[in-house]
């Protein structure tokens, strides 16, 4: 898995605020990234998703689906998908997250981007993790899953 890689960073200050576009993220053990809505929260530390599973979502929905429009933080490409089994371990850059759970789209991607939209990202929407460790993560940055069980 040497070429996957970040190709984006996206943080929100509030629930409904646009996502914006960062170079790189803080994100903070037990915490998640800095200056994001979720920062502080129980689980949703960091939301991933594959760039791959967008542009198959994109076919099924028949335009594009802007990364940003999906309000996952973190666009990787080199994976056709996010691990999401609970407990997998993924090195991104100087973090270390742990697979929480699947992010299930939001039924409102069908008023931002249009009817359908939610369906289309059914299953493609990536994953939610917990900060196991602190670290700086910067577009561009290494993503390895780990594998089971290793710390």
């Amino acid at each position: 898995m040497g070429g996957t890689r970040v190709v984006a960073i996206h943080v929100a200050k509030g629930r409904r605020l646009p996502m914006r576009a960062v170079e790189e993220a803080e994100v903070e053990a037990g915490r998640g990234i800095v200056g994001d809505r979720y920062h502080g929260t129980r689980h949703r530390h960091v939301s991933v998703q594959a760039a791959a599973a967008l542009a198959d979502a994109a076919e099924v929905f028949g335009r594009d689906v802007p990364w940003e429009l999906t309000r996952r933080n973190l666009t990787v490409e080199g994976l056709d998908a996010v691990p999401t089994a609970p407990g997998t371990r993924v090195r991104v850059g100087a973090a270390l997250l742990e697979v929480v759970r699947v992010a299930a789209p939001c039924k409102l991607l069908d008023d931002t981007l249009g009817a359908g939209a939610q369906t289309a990202l059914r299953r493609r929407g990536g994953s939610v993790l917990r900060a196991l460790e602190s670290g700086t993560v910067r577009v561009g940055d290494p993503v390895e899953v780990l594998p089971g069980g290793d710390r």
